[in-house]
């Protein structure tokens, strides 16, 4: 077969944060696929066809790709972020499984990018510094009392926990629950850092407390993290304070 997919990172909006190999991707593509804002901030050029669709159609939009690479085209599956991380190389891979048997065949290459939590990181110091994890509070692809089980896990292991999904119009409550489950096990004055469109226009950063952090704003381009018991900040007057987490641990929580 001489088409292929390319799952593509686009990181998390700065033209500048995009990987090379990521552009090459793009500029080798025929036919661009993805969900409508993603596929928006691909630049137009000629001969490149855009498919562009809702945010709930996965694996369709994966089968939609390989169709089209099993015809003969060179097709490039865009998330934001990374693509591997809550996005559209797990959904093409499962699309591949349960697929048509020659899409095995096909040259499938995924190509990484800046995913939030990273972005949010640099811009705020280095709380993902000591041992972390992601975790997605939406529940669309897996039970709530799955989300909350997960979640308690990682907050009595110590770790630092970086929300992504936290809160939509159809899930307005799940980020209040999420802090209402974590002032369960950490300590009031855990730092809780709000990171919303890093690297665009109307980036947005807030610093606060556990205690606090129930009264502000997030939407879904916002990565909300939970820091550790080795979370600190240093701070800074009139700025944002640096936030870095210990790489050392004393011992077990």
């Amino acid at each position: 077969m001489t088409g292929g997919v390319a799952i593509v990172g686009l990181g998390p909006g700065d033209p500048t944060l995009l990987t090379e190999s990521a552009r090459n991707a793009l500029d080798r593509a025929q036919d661009l696929i993805g969900y409508f804002p993603y596929v928006a901030r691909v630049p137009e050029r000629e001969g490149l066809v855009r498919h562009a669709s809702d945010n709930r159609v996965e694996v369709d939009r994966a089968r939609h790709a390989l169709t089209l690479a099993a015809s003969g085209r060179r097709v490039a599956v865009v998330s934001g972020g990374d693509p591997g991380v809550f996005a559209m190389a797990a959904a093409v891979f499962e699309a591949v499984e349960h697929g048509e048997p020659g899409w095995r065949d096909l040259a499938i290459t995924v190509e990484p990018g800046i995913t939030a939590m990273l972005a949010a990181a640099a811009r705020l110091g280095a709380p993902l510094g000591g041992d972390f994890c992601a975790l997605s509070l939406s529940d669309n692809l897996k039970p709530w009392p799955v989300v909350t089980a997960r979640l308690e896990a990682v907050l009595r292991a110590d770790l630092v926990i970086a929300l992504y999904n936290p809160i939509s119009s159809a899930r307005p409550w799940q980020l209040g629950a999420a802090f209402a489950l974590a002032a369960t096990v950490r300590a009031p004055d855990t730092p809780v850092m709000f990171a919303r469109a890093i690297s665009r226009p109307d980036e947005a950063i807030r610093v606060t407390t556990l205690a606090e952090a129930a009264g502000a704003p997030a939407d879904m381009a916002t990565v909300v993290i939970i820091g550790a018991s080795g979370t600190r900040l240093i701070s800074r007057e009139g700025r944002t304070p640096f936030v870095y987490t210990l790489r050392s641990v004393a011992s077990a929580p």
